[in-house]
């Protein structure tokens, strides 16, 4: 059974006992989190597509960790006029473990 939930903006795909990395949450590690807008749910009685949400699914997870993703650099140039700029930014991020999907 897997199901796909939508939070920060973007989409995952999950399936229980899965640890994901997502987008910031304002919650402690070991903290209870569940998500409401489920896209699509996967299970024994087929496929459930929403329009845009799934009625009554949802996808329960606990905070594993808040950490910071590998820093990427940011480089800027200008040729021709000596102008560089160079700058790293490590994106904070959320590690949650899928628990339990209810369809």
């Amino acid at each position: 059974m897997y199901a796909v939930i939508e939070t920060g903006g973007k989409q995952y795909r999950v399936a229980k006992d899965q640890e994901i990395k997502i987008e910031r949450l304002a919650a402690e590690p070991g903290a209870e989190i569940s998500f409401e807008s489920v896209l699509l749910v996967e299970g024994e009685d087929g496929v459930k597509v929403g329009t845009p949400h799934v009625a009554g699914a949802k996808v329960s997870g606990e905070v594993v960790a808040q950490s910071r993703a590998r820093k990427i650099i940011v480089f800027k140039k200008q040729r021709r006029k000596k102008y560089r700029r160079r700058a790293g930014h490590r994106q904070h991020q959320t590690v949650v473990k899928i628990t339990d999907i209810v369809a």
